[in-house]
């Protein structure tokens, strides 16, 4: 017979010891699809970057056209990430409701749409590119050399968007080591094909162009390679289902929302950091670089977030799916101080690196104090974000990016007429607009009516 006087007092112990175990299980799998998402998502900008340091020694006119160029490309493409971020909860549903075959074809629908909008899109930017270029300002110097790379580049915008629904099914399948791989071979084979087409055989700017096109359907093959070799292996159908891809659609619709909300608030605070003067405005560029590399480390943690809820949620476990949610806050509210702290003290470090101007240095101090006051609270955000999104709960983040577009447009509007100057404008975007989402995201996940359970989100 069990002796209770002694059995009962290490219940709470026990219990102890097991939600301790619980924390580190779920720490480590934050951590195996963390890292691997943030090297893919640090390698993705570093294209430009090799492209703008080769270019740049062709002349400013051709720099200055790429930089035109790459700006509508990068638009064009960014308004689609939903086709990873939806085709990631979607996978992971059906993984963690153990059907491998049905995750696949899920993802090979997001695939065939992503095929589907690349194709429109190199429709539109090939005639429409000279008209593209004029909107964007560019000089009469600069131009031919911005529609060059858009005409050319616009080619590779089919497996960029590949590459994006790709992406997001490996996610789904919890692999995120893949995507590094490919994300790091493509950095690497652009940089080389860069120096040969540009320099090796002399096409100029139009040989980068090219370059970049030749890396991207390279990746977009490796990625149709991993998920065709998937497919076969589990008996899913690789042809295109009208069904699936209107579903897939369908799914990306509420998410293309608030990325057009989130994007227009970014141009909304450039366009008053324009009208705040030449110091401002180009502070305001070096602080929203800063702000992006950081979202970056976050935006690992929140795919993890995607991947991992979109499991648990398709596995019916709504108690897994509520901890490691707990667990993620945690890690969002830990990572943001953290990076506030590393942008506090690396300030005199960072800013040398990008101007020796003292105006612009007095505007751009106040506004990355601004920046690394507010890290914890965007941890939150984007792990609430990543949640909310692995959880396919597309129509409430996009309208709550559409209330927080209409609380930060007046405000932000109202900073030059008021007087203020760049810091004042960056407590409205990284204080105002993200303490808006904060809230927004925050009473949804208390709500929990982002639970909903099953291998489809009903």
């Amino acid at each position: 017979m069990t002796d209770r006087s002694t059995s009962s007092p290490s219940t709470p112990a026990a219990s102890r010891a097991s939600k301790r175990a619980t924390m580190r299980r779920h720490d480590r799998e934050i951590l195996a699809l963390a890292l691997p998402a943030f090297g893919a998502l640090v390698a993705e900008p570093l294209f430009l970057m090799v492209d703008s340091a080769i270019v740049g020694h062709l002349g400013t006119p051709e720099l200055a056209g790429l930089g035109v160029a790459a700006a509508l490309l990068q638009t064009g493409v960014n308004v689609f990430v939903f086709l990873a971020y939806a085709t990631t909860a979607a996978v992971a549903r059906r993984v963690g409701a153990d059907d491998l075959p049905a995750a696949i074809r899920q993802g090979m629908d997001g695939i065939w749409l992503a095929l589907l909008l690349g194709a429109g899109v190199v429709a539109v930017v090939l005639p429409s590119a000279p008209a593209l270029v004029d909107v964007f300002g560019a000089s009469a110097t600069a131009a031919p050399h911005a529609v060059t790379y858009l005409r050319i580049s616009s080619l590779g915008i089919p497996a960029m968007l590949v590459v994006l629904a790709a992406t997001g099914v490996l996610r789904g399948l919890q692999d995120t080591r893949t995507p590094l791989y490919v994300a790091v071979g493509g950095f690497t084979a652009n940089g080389a094909l860069n120096v040969l087409l540009v320099y090796g055989f002399g096409f100029g700017i139009a040989g980068s162009a090219w370059g970049t096109v030749l890396a991207q359907c390279g990746m977009a093959a490796v990625y149709l390679f991993v998920v065709v070799r998937g497919a076969r292996r589990h008996g899913a159908s690789l042809r295109p289902d009208v069904a699936g891809i209107r579903a897939c659609a369908q799914a990306g619709a509420p998410l293309l929302i608030r990325t057009l909300s989130l994007r227009a608030v970014l141009m909304i605070a450039t366009a008053v950091a324009a009208r705040l003067g030449d110091a401002d405005v180009a502070a305001h560029q070096i602080a929203l670089a800063l702000w992006s590399l950081l979202a970056f480390a976050l935006d690992a943690i929140a795919i993890a977030g995607q991947a991992i809820i979109g499991r648990f949620l398709g596995a019916g476990d709504e108690a897994g799916a509520r901890t490691i949610c707990r667990r993620m806050v945690q890690w969002g509210v830990a990572s943001g101080v953290a990076l506030g702290v590393l942008v506090a003290v690396a300030r005199p470090v960072f800013m040398p690196l990008f101007t020796s101007d003292s105006a612009v240095i007095d505007q751009l101090t106040p506004a990355l104090l601004v920046v690394a006051l507010t890290q914890p609270i965007a941890g939150v955000v984007f792990v609430l974000d990543g949640v909310l999104m692995g959880a396919g709960d597309g129509p409430y983040l996009a309208g709550a990016m559409l209330v927080t577009l209409a609380v930060f447009a007046p405000v932000a509007l109202l900073v030059p007429v008021l007087g203020g100057g760049l810091a004042e404008l960056w407590w409205t975007v990284a204080g105002l607009m993200m303490s808006v989402r904060l809230v927004t995201l925050w009473a949804r996940a208390r709500s929990g009516r982002w639970v909903v359970t099953g291998a489809v989100r009903a």
